[in-house]
């Protein structure tokens, strides 16, 4: 039976861990994806033993504040976009919160991407949801016909790879989304040369750029 010690050791531990993962995200913010951990605990007010013993490690640290993330922001985003009647204004909005959270947490993102945890599985419900998205828009006469399935990780590849030459906070990657879309649009599109398989990387589960 559990006591009422155990439970406010275990709601102290469980906010104590919640502090850390928002800290981090914070720190990395601040001064990048090599931020030291001993950083991160002080400013989360913890002892650098105490995030050991939650963390072992830099990349469980960074996966679990990116999973935080994600549970926070893009989550109820595809939520929201998959229950829109406008599939086009999903599919720009999921896109949208995604690249919101992208360049908000691009130095987590890239101390993900270091530290190996950036895997598959991490994307996959996003990207799902996307190419639901665009099948129910070319469907509705939206979306250009051409457009396949792996076209979507590559062109959120080119749309991130923009927030590394500009301030993320100015939302400059909004002119690109709407330059891509232009081309994405059903009227007058001409003919696109043959898409090419998406490669996976077999050691990380990532895909290869």
């Amino acid at each position: 039976m559990t006591t009422d010690t155990e439970r406010r050791l275990r709601a102290d531990a469980a906010r104590n861990a919640e502090r850390i993962l928002r800290t981090a995200r914070a720190v990395f913010a601040e001064l990048g994806p090599d931020a030291p951990l001993e950083e991160i605990a002080r400013r989360a007010d913890v002892r650098i033993r105490t995030l050991y013993n939650r963390f072992p490690n830099k990349a469980d640290l960074v996966r679990a504040a990116l999973d935080l993330a994600i549970a926070e922001d893009l989550t109820p985003a595809v939520e929201r976009a998959l229950a829109d009647d406008d599939p086009l204004h999903g599919l720009v909005s999921l896109i949208e919160a995604a690249m919101g959270l992208a360049a908000r947490e691009l130095h987590t993102l890239a101390a993900a991407r270091s530290a190996g945890t950036l895997t598959a599985e991490v994307y996959t419900p996003f990207y799902e949801a996307l190419s639901l998205l665009a099948r129910r828009a070319q469907d509705a006469g939206l979306l250009r016909a051409d457009l396949v399935p792996d076209d979507l990780p590559r062109l959120m590849a080119m749309l991130t790879t923009t927030l590394w030459t500009m301030d993320p906070s100015t939302d400059g990657w909004r002119r690109y989304l709407t330059l891509m879309f232009e081309g994405l649009r059903p009227t007058m599109a001409k003919p696109l040369p043959s898409p090419v398989t998406l490669r996976m990387d077999s050691r990380t589960g990532n895909w290869s750029r």
